[in-house]
């Protein structure tokens, strides 16, 4: 009964729950590092890093690490922050933002990963109108557009595929 041992089993489920979180405590850090980057080290004066630092003890990241991701920020390359347009299955429009310190290492993966899952990259600005820019980020399609059950599941594929690069910090879909 080879495969069957209980211990085995566990670590497996371990494994790939250390996996997701890893990522998250990854895309976390990131954030936390371009705010402290982009303005003062300090939260209480910092808008954008309280609201990283926030989401980061929401999320159970250790408090060691987000103070060493506040400290490297002084030190270490630029964070570049990316938005990436695309269209999905059944030419839906896709808007991806990344937070990266490589941004052509990340252009290449994320532009691999579109192709590999039916999806086209898209020039600047051929996708953004249609969606409501908000303050923070991209949210809201101005114009949803309804796809067939398959376009579901592949556009579904594509966004967990992207989700867990680690690089890639949202996804928005134009999609109802």
């Amino acid at each position: 009964m080879s495969g069957h041992s209980h211990a085995k089993n566990v670590a497996r489920q371990k494994e790939a729950g250390d996996k997701k979180k890893s990522t998250v405590f990854s895309k976390l850090l990131k954030a936390i590092s371009a705010a402290a980057r982009a303005s003062d080290l300090n939260p209480d004066f910092n808008p954008t890093l309280r609201t990283a630092v926030e989401k980061a003890r929401a999320a159970n990241v250790p408090k060691d690490n987000i103070e060493r991701a506040i400290k490297k920020a002084d030190s270490s390359a630029p964070m570049e922050e990316l938005v990436i347009e695309a269209h999905g299955p059944e030419g839906i429009a896709i808007i991806i933002t990344a937070l990266t310190d490589n941004s052509n290492r990340t252009l290449r993966e994320v532009r691999h990963l579109l192709e590999a899952n039916g999806a086209k990259w898209a020039e600047p600005g051929s996708v953004r109108w249609a969606f409501t820019p908000e303050p923070v980020n991209f949210c809201k399609a101005k114009f949803p557009q309804t796809i067939s059950h398959d376009s579901k599941l592949k556009l579904a594929t594509l966004v967990s595929l992207l989700e867990e690069h680690e690089d890639v910090v949202s996804i928005f879909p134009a999609s109802s």
